[in-house]
């Protein structure tokens, strides 16, 4: 086994125990076990938990996010309406808890292992600025506002599971959306 099978394998693990149980339940010696990798490869890869957690996280992002981009490329009539389907989808996927990122930011917490903590925050960051995108030039209250939408209907969803607090998001951001077309024509 190569670094790079490592890695994969590791990240694979790391990824599903870490979502399902969280980070400060899993042991690194759950992740070598699940994985498969001996120890002194881990470690090779990933010289401490944190650069692990860091590394989930950020092939979390990209996944994430070029899934999340795709659903709104591929409805370009309705960017906002595609962002709020793409989100009712993902809650009712099986195993749904919430976002990866928050999750790891209330178990890290404000003073957390800095890589952890740059992987959280760049992911809302790419989050906010597609839906600056979505929202369009010169509309950033929108797009503040479309964040919070998000935000809040993945926290909702967390705790009652399946597309419901998308569809009731999808429709404060179409109203949202509206007001500010209006707003922007001066009527």
């Amino acid at each position: 086994m190569d670094d790079e099978e490592a890695r994969t394998r590791l990240l694979d693990a790391a990824e599903a125990l870490f979502y399902a149980d969280g980070i400060q339940a899993v042991g690194m010696d759950r992740i070598r076990a699940e994985s498969g990798v001996p120890l002194k490869r881990l470690y090779k890869v990933f010289p401490a938990k944190e650069a692990l957690v860091a590394g989930y996280l950020e092939r979390r992002d990209r996944r994430w996010m070029g899934s999340l981009r795709d659903a709104v490329a591929a409805a370009p009539d309705d960017p906002v309406g595609a962002v709020f389907d793409w989100l009712g989808a993902w809650f009712s996927e099986p195993g749904f808890r919430g976002c990866a990122f928050m999750n790891a930011y209330g178990e890290v917490g404000a003073a957390g292992p800095a890589g952890v903590l740059d992987a959280v925050r760049r992911h809302k960051a790419e989050l906010r600025a597609l839906l600056g995108e979505v929202a369009g030039p010169g509309r950033e209250e929108l797009a503040d506002q479309l964040l919070i939408l998000v935000e809040g209907a993945t926290a909702v969803a967390a705790l009652t599971p399946g597309p419901e607090p998308a569809r009731t998001a999808g429709a404060a951001a179409a109203a949202l959306t509206r007001a500010a077309g209006a707003a922007g024509t001066g009527a």
